[in-house]
């Protein structure tokens, strides 16, 4: 793993003003594992990938960085198939419960093994990011 990377780091780096490309209409979208209930990732959804995410059972979502539809392992195959969606009581976040369909959930790997998103933990006495086994 790079470890110069923001993937393979151990310095925690927040990035508090990723919402503020909101004016793109976007809202938050938790993914969690429907068989394991891990939590996969977070990413975000606008109208019209929430439209075809409804349409494909596939999940699809809105890249904040590089400002298009992003279908979620629309190039690796490891795309997920929603299994159902609970939206929050402000309606302004969702969670998407799916089935990934190849088994890999995220593009970061360790040893040819694929990881979910949350593979670091913030050590709360140094805020150094450690990796989880």
């Amino acid at each position: 793993m790079d470890t110069n990377t923001i993937e393979g780091t151990t310095a925690l780096k927040l990035k508090f003003t990723k919402l503020l490309s909101n004016n793109q209409g976007i809202i938050p979208v938790a993914v969690q594992n429907a068989i394991t209930s891990e939590v996969i990732l977070i990413a975000y959804t606008n109208e019209i990938a929430f439209k075809e995410t409804i349409a494909k059972r596939k999940a699809i979502f809105w890249s904040t960085s590089k400002n298009k539809l992003w279908f979620k392992g629309e190039e690796s195959g490891n795309t997920f198939t929603i299994k159902s969606i609970f939206v929050n009581c402000e309606q302004n976040s969702l969670v998407y419960k799916v089935i990934p369909d190849k088994g890999n959930i995220c593009h970061v790997t360790e040893n040819g093994v694929a990881k979910n998103c949350f593979y670091r933990e913030i050590n709360l006495e140094t805020l150094e990011l450690e990796f989880i086994s």
